[in-house]
């Protein structure tokens, strides 16, 4: 019982680490906010879009990158910002941001689940499907309706958030041209991604696709992101560019704001 009442608890630590990631008073930059009124989630949700500067003063179209967690008390703020710098370095292209304020995380940023353990951390899990529809269907067309938009869309995530970030590379691999993972919880569903990894790839589609993602030294994460990466390692996909990073010197609240800027640099980064 104390095992169990312990990892009970180290899920729940993991599963919040959004609002620890958070906890750094980030300035807000200039952004819009809009809502939509989602048919799939059955809400009304609140979306933010941070515009690089070069977007005002031209009239290029421009990639979108993606992200749940995305409220100006969540994560958003902190990704905004380093696009920004990266934008300013020169070390990536122009890009967009559209963040999702969160209304039930734990709901809609995972999946089903047969662990009974799983579906105590919520009064309601297991709605990354319903999720994904709502971003695809209502999110995407909206997005490009209101702004100058590429074909191009990445997707960035951290803990819960990276597991809706690989759950939807290996089950709907075609919405992101990029997926970018921080310490994804891969325990979900007794590592169901992590097991099932090899058959999602070998239907993998031929389009080219990115992934970047990072395992911190947390116990119930880093065997999983290490493994996965072994995988990922034997198949070898030629139209997968791929970087797991191993960061062992970091927490689970700490790799997300240690490990940003080289993610999204390498992601974004068109050269191999």
């Amino acid at each position: 019982m104390k095992f169990l009442n312990y990892y009970l608890l180290l899920i729940l630590a993991t599963f919040n680490s959004c609002s620890n990631t958070a906890q750094t008073k980030d300035p807000i930059p200039i952004h819009d906010t809009l809502t939509i009124t989602s048919k799939p989630l059955a809400e009304v949700r609140t979306i933010n879009v941070w515009l690089p500067e070069s977007y005002l003063s031209s009239t290029d179209s421009l990639p979108v990158m993606y992200m749940a967690d995305g409220g100006v008390n969540e994560d958003f703020p902190h990704i905004a910002n380093t696009l920004a710098q990266l934008i300013r370095q020169k070390k990536i292209k122009p890009v967009m941001l559209v963040g999702i304020e969160n209304t039930q995380r734990r709901r809609d940023l995972t999946g089903f689940t047969t662990v009974a353990k799983d579906k105590e951390i919520a009064p309601v899990v297991g709605g990354s499907e319903n999720f994904r529809a709502f971003i695809k269907d209502e999110l995407f067309p909206e997005i490009n309706k209101r702004y100058r938009t590429t074909k191009e869309k990445s997707i960035i995530g951290e803990s819960a958030s990276g597991l809706f970030v690989m759950e939807t590379f290996f089950l709907a691999p075609e919405m992101f041209d990029q997926y970018i993972a921080f310490d994804p919880s891969l325990w979900w569903n007794n590592h169901y991604l992590v097991s099932s990894a090899k058959k999602h790839l070998e239907q993998f589609p031929a389009a080219p696709k990115t992934l970047w993602f990072a395992g911190s030294k947390a116990a119930d994460i880093s065997p999983y992101t290490k493994e996965l990466a072994a995988i990922l390692k034997a198949l070898d996909r030629p139209n997968l560019k791929w970087n797991y990073s191993d960061e062992p010197k970091e927490k689970h609240q700490t790799i997300f704001r240690a490990t940003k800027e080289k993610a999204i640099a390498w992601a974004l980064n068109p050269t191999p």
